[in-house]
């Protein structure tokens, strides 16, 4: 029990399973009517293959993550799980997700999803301890799991499914950044560069937090001016958008962790929050 407890921890279960579940949201948007079914498949697979890709990162890591107050625990530090072990249960599960993805629906769903996991995987992580850019690049993976459920439902990318990624794209700068500010002290031990500026902590990176957290709000207005959802989803990614905003404009005035702190947490609730609110729009 022990080894599989250390197993599950390795797929990152609570970070895996929201990445998969926007990607069964975008599965959703894309189809005229729902299939409640063939959306747990794309979670499921979209979860196998998050899980291989944070396996990756863990595996990178692993030494770095014995640094840190937040990750020594983790299976790989600990000498729980060792890193052969590791890379075996990450290809089964990448093989296992891309394959399901590819059968069940389409393979240009795995390709993206393919995608995804190296860009994650082999270029964000090492990039963490050599520039800020890190950040960017990992945006990228991390808004591509709706467009590839829009995909997995349609077949192709289009205009709809560059929304969807768009959103989820621009919410990554202040979710990760207003991280980056609590677990500063962390990071630093670990060489980990996430903030904007040379300066970190200061006003500047308040205000580039700020400036990507006004930039969500007319993105996250695009799917009624395309219609894919209606004015309902759009009045509530607007509300949690100006909401969101304020936090940012507390967060230049005081500059200080508290405010960093309600970033992060308003972060893990706009997400679910706007993509549930399009959904039932739609429905």
């Amino acid at each position: 029990m022990t080894k599989a407890r250390a197993y599950f921890q390795l797929l990152k279960f609570r970070l895996s399973f929201t990445v998969a579940f926007s990607s069964a949201l975008g599965y959703l948007l894309g189809l005229a009517t729902p299939n409640w079914g063939r959306a747990l498949l794309v979670l499921l697979g979209g979860l196998l293959v998050t899980g291989a890709a944070n396996i990756i990162n863990q595996v990178f890591e692993k030494d770095l993550d014995k640094l840190m107050k937040r990750t020594e625990n983790r299976p790989l530090p600990t000498g729980r799980i060792s890193p052969i072990e590791a890379w075996v249960f990450c290809v089964l599960l990448a093989i296992a997700g891309l394959g399901l993805l590819a059968y069940y629906f389409n393979p240009l769903t795995a390709a993206l999803s393919l995608l995804s996991l190296i860009l994650y995987g082999f270029i964000y992580t090492p990039l963490k301890t050599v520039s800020p850019v890190c950040v960017a690049v990992g945006a990228i993976p991390g808004g591509l799991p709706p467009l590839i459920g829009w995909v997995a439902a349609t077949g192709y990318v289009g205009e709809a499914a560059w929304v969807l990624f768009g959103i989820q794209f621009m919410w990554q700068f202040p979710h990760f950044w207003a991280i980056a500010w609590v677990a500063d002290e962390d990071y630093k031990r670990a060489g980990f560069k996430m903030l904007p500026t040379p300066g970190e902590r200061d006003l500047r990176t308040a205000f580039q937090i700020m400036t990507y957290t006004v930039l969500l709000i007319p993105v996250s207005l695009l799917p009624l001016v395309l219609g894919i959802s209606g004015r309902v989803s759009a009045g509530v990614a607007l509300v949690c958008g100006v909401l969101f905003t304020l936090l940012t404009v507390r967060l230049m005035r005081t500059q200080d962790r508290k405010s960093a702190l309600s970033i992060m947490f308003a972060s893990f609730l706009y997400l679910p929050i706007v993509q549930i609110a399009l959904l039932l729009d739609k429905v």
